[in-house]
């Protein structure tokens, strides 16, 4: 089964090439960073940071193609094939520490918005586990999305990439603290995986970034504080998350 995993900075550009799981890096301003029902003590990683904006605006909607890719780790259903590019979608996850909201923009990215709301209305997300936490100096990211919990499971359809990969041609981009943003397992393999950043990460502009924290960031960083299961930088979080419901406003 592909794998999907980011990876960080620019030794992992080879490895992007050359794994086939769904990755963020190595091995996923100033704005209130939101509160949180965990009692845990947490880092002080600082704000927030605003999500980028276009060059230029999309026209208001927007065709999108989901193509059939394996069997899908969960009965899911696709997305409806026109997607608005206007306003914000509301995420609530409620995980087993605190309840984490996620504000999705559809002006970056209509069509993985229209795939996550979909998927979010389906229950693809509930009672599903986060099954990465990467710790390394490029990469600070919570990765969730996979029903089976192997980091090999997808909604049975992929589609495109976005934004920054279909304007940004650098060879680097900074994934902010607070974004949120698809894991791959290569061009055009996005399907259910996603990342939460909770630290400043750099990454190969190849990871769609499709919104942001909008609160309960200090939810995340009490899962950060944890660590990574057996003390590594990479690896199923110490202490198991859990997604037990996704509900859109």
């Amino acid at each position: 089964m592909t794998r999907f995993r980011v990876f960080g900075a620019i030794a992992v550009m080879t490895a992007v090439a050359a794994c086939g799981s769904n990755t963020v890096g190595g091995s996923s301003q100033g704005e209130d960073a939101g509160s949180s029902t965990s009692s845990v003590a947490t880092l002080d990683r600082g704000p927030l940071a605003k999500l980028p904006t276009r060059k230029a605006p999309l026209p208001p909607t927007v065709s999108c193609t989901y193509d059939a890719d394996g069997r899908a780790a969960k009965p899911a259903q696709k997305p409806p094939a026109t997607a608005s590019t206007e306003g914000t979608a509301v995420v609530t996850l409620a995980l087993g520490q605190g309840t984490v909201t996620l504000d999705l923009d559809r002006s970056l990215a209509p069509c993985t918005v229209n795939s996550f709301v979909s998927l979010a209305k389906q229950g693809y997300y509930d009672n599903t586990i986060c099954h990465r936490l990467t710790a390394s100096e490029t990469l600070y990211v919570l990765q969730c999305g996979d029903p089976t919990g192997t980091g090999a499971g997808g909604p049975g359809y992929a589609y495109v990439d976005e934004y920054p990969a279909d304007e940004v041609k650098a060879q680097t981009f900074s994934y902010s603290r607070g974004f949120v943003a698809m894991a791959n397992a290569g061009p055009g393999t996005n399907g259910s995986q996603f990342f939460i950043v909770y630290g400043d990460s750099t990454l190969p502009p190849a990871y769609t970034i499709f919104g942001r924290i909008g609160d309960g960031i200090k939810v995340i960083d009490g899962i950060a504080d944890a660590g990574v299961e057996g003390g590594g930088e990479d690896g199923a979080p110490a202490n198991k998350v859990e997604i037990v419901t996704a509900s859109v406003a």
